[in-house]
């Protein structure tokens, strides 16, 4: 397959390369802050892929405050056939040579970015210049700078910035963050985080590409196993150590198939990771003082499973994209905290650049120097 520039994949794209549904709810002003009785705030998705067509349009219909009002696509030929299966009228239907014209439609309050990596900063700097609140999915950009550009624009233009971390809304995921916080088996000594599946029959797709998507594992499922040990330890890192290995250089041409990771806490905490394109993992585990917990699987889209030193975790399930962008809207109606803003995908993405840096360089510790809080949500 030949390789594609971000500009030849947008020309793909407007061809028609991507394709989903979203169901249309009655269109719904504004609604003011801290007003209970708020409408719903209506939520466009841009990237129609398989994220969006099995995981957030079905969470969308279950969602309390926000619903689904429009698509971007470029498949001419679909467009009716999702209108017709979603009632979605035809005005909120874009493709993505008129996307800008979405800053006329007030029916659609929040934008959510689900492109490939390349293109995140470009649509999000662009929904928010349309006056549009924004959603983009992990990782946040390609690079710090481009984190930093969609902060910026999100401020310049007054709007809210979130970043596709369904996890923080999720039950087991927050028991976790509470356990840590109040210190329930003492301070963490020693966690790893380990995220990955294997890419079996697809040297094609855009994820295998550096120019789409910005590197390989650590850009995917790497984001999952950074945040675990943050937010398994309850602060951010102080400096990274990483390698990495690849046992299929005929698939994996172009991106990281595997990569270890080693961090230091200034609690004295100590950490791993472990991400791959080539590996069935999915764990959360931590040594405490008094105890220990874990969660297995961590971060998948199926239930997830923890347990502890005292016994084990137990909460209902819901679908975690459900609980995600609820809180979003949550957070632009009632002013509900942010669950993950803008800050928290720019310092994953500093940690990223970190472990490339050291990977680089043979191992070679990289410091890293945050604000002790810098980048938690929830605030």
């Amino acid at each position: 397959m030949k390789k594609l520039s971000r500009r030849d994949f947008n020309a793909t794209l407007a061809k028609g390369a991507a394709g989903t549904a979203l169901i249309a709810s009655t269109p719904l002003a504004y609604a003011k802050e801290n007003n209970q009785n708020a409408k719903k705030l209506g939520i466009a998705l841009v990237g129609l892929g398989s994220y969006s067509t099995y995981q957030l349009a079905p969470a969308l219909l279950e969602t309390a405050h926000c619903y689904l009002a429009g698509i971007v696509t470029g498949t001419p030929e679909k467009e009716q056939v999702w209108a017709n299966k979603y009632n979605i009228p035809k005005k909120n239907i874009y493709n993505y040579q008129n996307f800008d014209d979405i800053a006329k439609n007030d029916a659609i309050d929040i934008v959510y970015v689900v492109l490939p990596n390349s293109m995140h900063a470009d649509f999000s700097i662009r929904a928010a210049k349309a006056g549009k609140h924004v959603i983009c999915e992990k990782p946040m950009a390609m690079n710090v700078e481009e984190c930093d550009a969609i902060i910026a624009a999100c401020e310049k233009y007054g709007v809210k910035l979130g970043i596709g971390y369904r996890l923080h809304s999720e039950p087991y995921t927050k028991e976790i963050k509470r356990l840590v916080k109040n210190k329930r088996f003492g301070a963490v000594n020693y966690i790893s985080a380990d995220a990955a599946y294997r890419s079996m029959s697809n040297p094609e797709q855009w994820r295998l590409d550096k120019k789409l998507s910005g590197g390989g594992a650590l850009m995917n499922m790497g984001v999952y196993a950074i945040q675990s040990v943050i937010y398994g330890t309850g602060e951010n890192p102080t400096s990274v150590s990483a390698q990495q290995y690849s046992t299929r250089p005929e698939y994996f041409k172009d991106t990281d198939e595997t990569i270890t990771a080693q961090f230091e806490f200034e609690s004295g905490a100590i950490g791993t990771i472990m991400t791959s394109h080539n590996i069935r993992a999915n764990r959360l585990f931590a040594s405490c003082q008094n105890g220990w917990f874990e969660l297995d699987p961590a971060s998948t889209y199926i239930p997830l499973a923890g347990r502890t030193s005292k016994g084990i975790l137990d909460f209902p399930q819901e679908s975690q994209q459900k609980l995600q962008m609820d809180d979003f809207a949550k957070h632009i109606l009632f002013n509900s905290p942010n669950m993950a803003p803008g800050e928290m995908g720019k310092r994953d993405m500093v940690i990223v650049e970190a472990i490339y840096e050291s990977i680089s360089k043979g191992g070679q510790k990289i410091k890293l120097n945050f604000t002790p809080n810098y980048g938690f949500g929830g605030k």
